[in-house]
């Protein structure tokens, strides 16, 4: 985003989004107000940066979508988070006059990350519109273990990779596809993929993997990380096939976690090996497609690590990433942080 024309893209966006999740017109306002805040923001204070608009599952896991809206820059931060989040606070000579405050009340749930010198990671959702009279306060990070973002190649409208999580008792599953290549068919096996989550959410890895093999036979196929939480064992499964990685923190460090060769929908191994790690608190994992590349640095940063998934996986795709390195694929990053709620917005 390097000119103002990219601000009304970036709100033409953010409405598509919410017509295609079938928000209602104040839902979708507020989604228009926040896409605005943010591209303004990252034209007058970043100089540039990227605006991403992701369909996402609500806090709750159901079937309904979300529009989430990221805004990432590498810009030189901010130095005063909580007075830049007042509301009315803008020092912009063109804005809706409102700034981050606005984002902060609009959205569901609005976090931001911002580091002197390294840049900003912001994150809204919009979620659909309730029946009936309500009030809408922002959802806790306790309600939300699990947040990913997905970034299509050249700025396609269709992503081929996709990520979801869902519960079944004391089973916490994070699910990453990425459909072979890029455009709608790869959108469509990885959207298969998530889909059948919400009906397979108490098999194991393994047991998972195989039903998703079956389901993404009339699809090209997709490379699908699984990662499945026993929140009452404290202990994580993972199994992968395909071109997708991940990799666990704990208190020792980072660890990584391989995939096995094979395309789920197409060519299934005879054998899946299933890596089985404890969890403990301040656990975390990050999920990514192959979009990303491998050699990437985990995160270090304690404030950033105990900020809300979504605000962490946006951060490390936009570390991941430069101009001499540019992305070649489809790239989605997810991460799993079942814990309390920070104290951050």
């Amino acid at each position: 985003m390097g000119d103002s024309t990219r601000v009304r893209d970036a709100r033409t966006a953010a409405r598509e989004a919410c017509a295609h999740a079938g928000l209602d017109p104040q839902r979708t306002a507020a989604a228009e107000l926040v896409a605005t805040e943010l591209a303004t923001n990252l034209l007058k204070h970043a100089g540039g940066g990227r605006m991403v608009v992701n369909l996402v599952g609500p806090p709750s896991g159901g079937p309904a979508l979300s529009v989430q809206l990221f805004s990432l820059d590498h810009g030189p931060g901010i130095a005063d988070v909580p007075t830049a989040l007042r509301d009315g606070y803008t020092t912009a000579g063109v804005s809706l006059g409102a700034g981050l405050g606005s984002c902060l009340r609009s959205a569901d749930a609005f976090h931001l990350y911002s580091a002197p010198g390294r840049g900003t990671v912001a994150t809204a959702r919009i979620d659909p519109e309730r029946a009936g009279p309500r009030t809408r306060p922002r959802t806790p990070a306790a309600q939300v273990p699990a947040g990913g973002i997905c970034v299509s190649l050249a700025e396609a409208e269709q992503c081929g990779d996709a990520w979801a999580w869902a519960r079944s008792g004391t089973l916490l599953t994070l699910l990453l596809a990425d459909g072979l290549g890029h455009g709608p068919k790869a959108a469509h096996a990885s959207t298969a993929a998530v889909a059948e989550l919400r009906h397979a959410a108490h098999l194991g890895p393994v047991e998972m993997l195989r039903r998703l093999h079956t389901v993404l036979r009339p699809t090209r196929g997709a490379a699908v990380a699984v990662a499945q939480l026993d929140t009452e064992r404290a202990e994580l499964a993972f199994a992968g096939i395909g071109n997708a990685g991940a990799r666990l923190r704990t208190g020792e460090g980072w660890t990584s976690l391989v995939s096995h060769p094979g395309i789920v929908g197409a060519y299934f191994p005879a054998h899946i090996p299933v890596r089985r790690m404890p969890w403990r608190p301040g656990s975390l994992l990050v999920v990514h497609s192959d979009g990303l590349p491998s050699r990437w640095t985990p995160p270090q940063d304690p404030q950033l690590l105990a900020r809300d998934p979504a605000v962490l996986a946006a951060a490390v795709l936009r570390d991941a990433g430069s101009p001499a390195r540019p992305v070649r694929d489809d790239t989605s990053v997810a991460v799993l942080a079942p814990r309390p709620p920070d104290q951050h917005p």
